[in-house]
């Protein structure tokens, strides 16, 4: 590997690393506490996420939303930055019993938190259209430098920089590994005696095995990161999530490739054999994590079974750290490779030598 790839691998490893620690997630709506709500006179208070409640307790607005419809509240008192209480005036008669509670500041913007809470004593009309109030939503000026809110993940978004570059690294790894496989296989199809031929035969299949050795590395690192950032999020370390099943059965199947290459002495017969199976693993193991997972409901970020990024889970702020972590990853994955094809070479000429 050059020297100037392995400079830029470093230089964006170590900018994913401190940019995706550094960044502060933008404000967000955490949690409201309040009783059950009725006619009249109610109260609640809105808990905020890196918010400036206090610092901005002059321009502070808190407001309850049913559909459409905006009820501004009276700010009774702000604790801190974070925790702020009020009264709101709802109606007898609501299009809906939806409530979702907003808080504005100009330097945090709107924040919200769509809650289903206790009610009691309104007359729902979907037709109905009571009188609220004027509201002005403000920009988020923090959009552009803080990663996204997200109520299930919070501060662990952060390990998107780590988790999911590991498998777009195996990805790429374990498809240079089925190319090799089948340039290994169309160069047995042709029939030869030329010992330099076969020599290149069997150093497309090492090169194949060197390959796939570095992708299941980043796959157990994936499977690794994934289960840790499973137990925060969604309370366990393991859950059945089509996507992470998979990804154990891929893990699986390449442990089988390389327990197919050991017990196998012929050198050509284990180069045809092992080819063919990797690019039946590389197939299934798109399959597997890039096709069935779009057919199936899971826990994986993404909407309808999808397991890609949506336009929230993956922002502009992200793509910042992201892209360069992708590529950097990347990057360290081949350097990898070549390293652990330089020692394969030299065990190679000791035994020869020998």
């Amino acid at each position: 590997m050059k020297v100037w790839l392995k400079v830029i691998c470093i230089l964006l490893l170590v900018y994913t690393a401190i940019a995706g620690m550094v960044h502060p997630l933008i404000p967000g709506g955490l949690d409201v506490r309040t009783e059950t709500l009725h006619p009249g006179l109610n109260s609640f208070t809105f808990i905020g996420y890196n918010t400036s409640f206090l610092e901005q307790r002059s321009e502070l607005q808190l407001f309850v939303a049913v559909d459409s419809t905006f009820f501004c509240a009276t700010i009774t008192e702000v604790t801190d930055n974070t925790h702020a209480s009020a009264t709101v005036e709802l109606p007898d008669t609501l299009p809906s019993v939806s409530f979702a509670f907003y808080a504005n500041t100009p330097h945090d913007g709107t924040v919200y938190v769509g809650k289903a809470v206790s009610h009691r004593g309104f007359a729902t009309d979907p037709v109905a259209r009571p009188a609220g109030c004027n509201v002005n939503v403000v920009s988020d000026e923090h959009a552009a430098f803080g990663f996204p809110f997200q109520i299930i993940l919070f501060e662990t978004i952060r390990n998107i920089m780590w988790h999911v570059p590991m498998w777009f690294t195996m990805f790429v790894l374990m498809l240079f590994s089925m190319a090799l496989s089948i340039k290994t296989l169309r160069a047995m199809g042709q029939e030869t005696t030329d010992v330099h031929q076969y020599k290149k035969v069997l150093s497309a299949d090492r090169r194949a095995r060197i390959y796939a050795s570095s992708g299941m590395l980043f796959c157990l690192l994936g499977l690794v990161t994934g289960s840790i950032w499973a137990r925060f999020t969604w309370g366990a370390w393991w859950t059945m999530d089509p996507q992470l099943n998979g990804a154990m059965v891929v893990f699986l199947v390449y442990a089988a490739y390389f327990i197919l290459r050991s017990s196998i002495e012929d050198e050509e017969k284990r180069a045809r054999l092992a080819a063919i199976f990797n690019i039946f693993a590389a197939v299934l193991m798109v399959i597997l994590l890039m096709i069935m997972p779009r057919f199936a409901e899971g826990l994986h970020p993404g909407k309808s079974g999808n397991p890609a990024f949506s336009q929230y889970d993956l922002d502009s702020s992200l793509r910042t750290v992201f892209y360069p972590a992708v590529l950097g990853w990347i990057l360290l994955g081949y350097w990898l490779y070549s390293i652990h094809y330089r020692i394969a070479q030299l065990e190679e000429t000791d035994e020869h030598d020998a």
